[in-house]
């Protein structure tokens, strides 16, 4: 079979260490091969791309493994060409002995072309992806508060959702840290209405008349959900309305 990369290797990856087989062919077509263990702390993984470097590897290959690939792909990336390839895929190649391990064979076949490799972005979109799923999954936190504070509102008799369209607005969190304290009276807590809010005051009065029992005052603070913006940049709240 037809060698495309002279001087390879795979990389089987785990959490705490990553065996390297290492594929070189000379110019007299002699085929060498060597397998290693390295630890996968920063300082064990750049002695790794140093021996390949020294080695004059050229190509690396390694299976997409959960997050364990990261860290390798961070600091190897800019010194050789590298295939993060899928297992599945890699597990459909016929020809595999038994007793050839994933790191040998990742190296056969990457020498002999047979890998197609993942798309990677760069690291300035990998870190942008990282921000974006991060910020999401503060927003589904913040929706998920929010829906707490309404189930507690209902239980509590209190329908401060059915006048104010956002119980989260400076009105709300107001009204909601009053609860908290323990106001019982409905009209003092209604005359905290801010901006057009205001016109709906005795509505408010009829909607913040319930039966607020210790336990509803002692659920987490309403004010903790309205700490992640709902746009990105946005510092602003949300006018009352």
């Amino acid at each position: 079979m037809e060698v495309i990369h002279k001087r390879c290797a795979g990389l089987d990856v785990h959490e705490k260490f990553v065996s390297v087989c290492l594929r070189v062919l000379d110019d007299h077509g002699h085929l060498s091969k060597e397998v290693r263990e390295y630890s996968t702390m920063t300082a064990d993984l750049l002695q790794l791309g140093d021996w390949l470097a020294s080695v004059g590897v050229t190509h690396v290959a390694m299976e997409s493994s959960g997050v364990y690939w990261k860290p390798i792909w961070n600091l190897l990336e800019d010194r050789f060409t590298i295939l993060l390839v899928n297992a599945r895929h890699v597990k459909q190649v016929p020809g595999r002995k038994t007793d050839v391990s994933d790191a040998e064979w990742l190296a056969q076949l990457l020498q002999h072309g047979l890998l197609h490799g993942s798309f990677v972005p760069p690291t300035a979109i990998r870190d942008l992806r990282d921000l974006t799923r991060h910020r999401t999954s503060l927003l589904h936190e913040r929706t998920r508060a929010v829906n707490r504070v309404h189930k507690v509102l209902e239980d509590a008799n209190i329908k401060l959702g059915a006048v104010a369209s956002d119980i989260m607005g400076v009105s709300g969190r107001a009204m909601l840290q009053a609860l908290i304290a323990g106001e019982t009276d409905a009209n003092t807590m209604a005359s905290l209405a801010r901006r057009r809010l205001k016109q709906k005051r005795a509505a408010l009065t009829a909607a913040l008349t319930g039966r607020v029992r210790p336990h509803h005052q002692s659920a987490p603070d309403p004010a903790d959900a309205h700490r992640f913006p709902e746009r990105a940049g946005d510092g602003a709240r949300r006018a009352d309305r």
